[in-house]
């Protein structure tokens, strides 16, 4: 081997166990967090098979609650991130974690509709800036190259916290119904609020602010990891000042496509228990247990297809491909509802689908997106984008109840995933494809 091959490949062998180093110390727990977030974000589907009878609300109203905590989160995202920039992700992730702590625990209180909306509006509040905060705080410790497997071991708190909080809501809601004059939604949302407050606090010890503040790394390291984020940035096509973000046409394209998937995700995670029950399925903690099963298919598909990417170097079919399959998936549960095996089966698709679109999505953007435009672009991006988070359970809830069947929503989510896939091929493929 020639001198300079063996160099060049030496200094890659090193890289890579630098990161690896630097993967093992943020990831898992920055998954944690997230799993959490998720769990408090989304528990309020497995609260409705028991707090819409005893409250009395319509489908309608449970889906516009749910999708209110959307509009929170829409309008305090962007001041969120750029705040977090100034004041440091450690202290920022360690303040949303805890606000939204309080605000989930205050469901318990929830006594009508006009509750229901003020409190899920407030933890949008609460919550908003921590996702695209966490995205925001990768491009500080990983190049693009690298960056879609390390979203998606990310985002697989999203499965996860399916996986183990589906059958633990269930549990709680069977479990702790009449304890202490409680209802079991009730014990739900106070016991899956407490992580959230603990591990709030363990943040403030554990995250650094960024490369220069991590102790666990040896100087020769961090001069690693910070040329490779440096070369990395080099390439990136929008910098400069917030405003840039707003007049960048790639970023209002970025907005559109992950609005078109995140319909999908929300569709399937506040809806889910209801679409398992309705195959006939009885008991919360059954219907916990089966609504684990799609989230396992996400968990395997999300981390195959990020494997893929980064090893190719390919970003817009593996974000095609998904998606397509959760148009499938969900036009499939329209036809099968009927069927608890053959539902389960549609929905898993989906599931895999939809939830794998999202890690990659993010690979798209911050490939063009730099500097403060970063923290202001990755904000407007996940802000708009997530009011389909809004669109989505009130439009299901809508449509049920005035067609007392679930088919026509599902096949508009199909309609607006395979509208997803379309804007993802308008994308130039030498930008996002590094």
């Amino acid at each position: 081997m020639p001198p300079t091959v063996a160099a060049e490949a030496a200094d890659l062998d090193r890289e890579n166990a630098v990161f690896r180093k630097v993967v093992r110390r943020i990831v898992p727990f920055l998954i944690l967090c997230y799993i959490v977030s998720y769990l408090d974000r989304v528990n309020v589907g497995f609260a409705k098979l028991q707090m819409s009878d005893d409250l009395g609300f319509s489908e309608a109203a449970y889906g516009l609650g749910a999708g209110l905590f959307f509009i929170g989160y829409f309008l305090f995202e962007v001041p969120s991130n750029l705040l977090l920039q100034r004041v440091g992700a450690r202290t920022w992730i360690a303040r949303i974690m805890i606000s939204w702590g309080v605000v989930s625990g205050l469901f318990v209180f929830v006594t009508d509709e006009v509750t229901f909306y003020v409190l899920r509006f407030l933890l949008g509040v609460a919550e908003a800036g921590f996702y695209p905060g966490v995205i925001l705080y990768c491009t500080y410790w990983f190049p693009s190259r690298r960056r879609a497997r390390v979203i998606a071991l990310f985002m697989s708190a999203i499965p996860v916290a399916g996986i183990f909080g589906n059958p633990l809501s269930g549990w709680i809601l069977d479990r702790f119904h009449g304890v202490s004059g409680w209802q079991g939604w009730q014990w739900m949302f106070f016991l899956e609020a407490l992580p959230a407050l603990l591990v709030g606090v363990a943040t403030l010890f554990y995250l650094d602010n960024g490369i220069r503040d991590a102790k666990w790394l040896t100087d020769e390291e961090k001069a690693v990891v910070e040329r490779a984020v440096a070369e990395d940035a080099a390439h990136r096509t929008v910098h400069g000042r917030t405003l840039d973000a707003f007049r960048e046409p790639k970023v209002w394209l970025m907005c559109l496509i992950y609005f078109c998937f995140v319909m999908g995700q929300y569709a399937l995670t506040f809806w889910l228990p209801t679409l398992v029950e309705a195959t006939g399925i009885e008991g919360n903690l059954a219907i916990g247990a089966l609504s684990a099963v799609p989230f396992l298919a996400a968990l395997v598909a999300m981390n195959l297809f990020g494997r893929s990417a980064d090893k190719r170097g390919e970003r817009r079919w593996h974000l095609v491909i998904p998606s397509l399959m959760g148009a499938v998936g969900f036009s499939l549960s329209a036809s099968w509802s009927g069927s608890t095996t053959l539902s389960l089966i549609a929905l898993s698709f989906a599931a895999a689908g939809v939830l794998t679109c999202a890690p990659l999505f993010w690979s798209l953007p911050t490939a063009f997106l730099g500097g403060t435009a970063a923290a202001a672009g990755l904000a407007v991006i996940n802000s708009v984008g997530n009011l389909a988070g809004f669109v989505s359970p009130y439009m299901i809830g809508a449509l049920k109840d005035a067609t007392g069947s679930t088919s026509l929503p599902m096949y508009v989510l199909a309609l607006s995933l395979v509208v997803g896939a379309a804007a993802v091929l308008t994308t130039k493929k030498d930008v996002v494809n590094r």
